[in-house]
């Protein structure tokens, strides 16, 4: 079902928009923004920010609605924002909308992004490896690898993937720990983070063959592991990380 766009327009319109996204990133994604300071081009730099506050705007929304019809009805704004633009119309006027827009960004993939997050609607854990991993691979791995293409467009942008695997599984392990179950209901700790080190295992070998330049989209990998304990890291110990992680090649 498609709702008019004037519909999604108002439902959209109760969210304040932050014009300064670099700002929005720095408060509500740290780990990518420490990650992005590693990217010396500084539009590179802004392109990507531009991505990851399209990704903080469709995680967020099923944490912002009551329903799973409202939830529906704000990705799908976002999706036919984005299938807007790739028919030829202006960008809706909306900060991230036209900051992904003048990024020049797969459109069919940021929209690809948008219907995977109605995934998020449903409140019941995944059931199987696969299905976790599906959904990590269509919302951090879309990211990562997105970036790495906007870094350096001859880069395969699959060589990320192990390392958004990495941090997408620490990331639902902390979900978990905030009271959002979307692991399978089985997984212990231990078993996600022997899923973590074989991503971060994979993640190294592949990372060989990416370009320098692209490395910045796979570097919150090397916060993953230490993300599984109890201690939350501080910005320090994650800028140390980092710095390593961007030196060595490795994650």
């Amino acid at each position: 079902m498609t709702t008019p766009k004037t519909t999604l327009d108002i439902a959209h319109r109760n969210d304040a928009p932050d014009t300064d996204l670099d700002a929005l990133v720095r408060r509500v994604d740290p780990d990518r923004w420490l990650a992005s300071r590693f990217i010396a081009d500084p539009k590179a730099r802004t392109d990507v920010i531009a991505l990851y506050a399209f990704n903080y705007e469709l995680a967020r929304v099923a944490g912002g609605v009551s329903n799973a019809l409202m939830g529906e009805i704000r990705l799908t704004w976002w999706r036919e924002a984005m299938e807007e633009i790739a028919a030829g119309q202006p960008p809706r006027r909306h900060p991230t909308v036209e900051a992904v827009a003048a990024a020049g960004y797969p459109l069919s993939a940021l929209a690809e992004m948008a219907e995977a997050r109605m995934a998020d609607l449903d409140a019941t854990p995944f059931e199987t490896e696969g299905q976790v991993l599906a959904y990590v691979d269509a919302t951090a791995g879309a990211t990562a690898m997105l970036a790495a293409w906007r870094l350096d467009p001859k880069a395969d942008p699959h060589a990320v993937q192990d390392a958004a695997r990495a941090y997408g599984l620490a990331g639902l392990w902390r979900l978990k720990r905030a009271g959002v179950q979307r692991l399978p209901a089985d997984w212990t700790q231990g078993d996600v983070r022997r899923r973590v080190g074989e991503a971060r295992a994979k993640a190294n070998v592949a990372l060989k063959a990416l370009p320098i330049a692209a490395f910045p989209a796979a570097a919150p990998a090397a916060l993953a592991m230490a993300q599984l304990g109890a201690r939350e890291l501080g910005e320090l110990e994650k800028r140390l990380r980092l710095t390593w992680a961007v030196a060595t090649g490795r994650v």
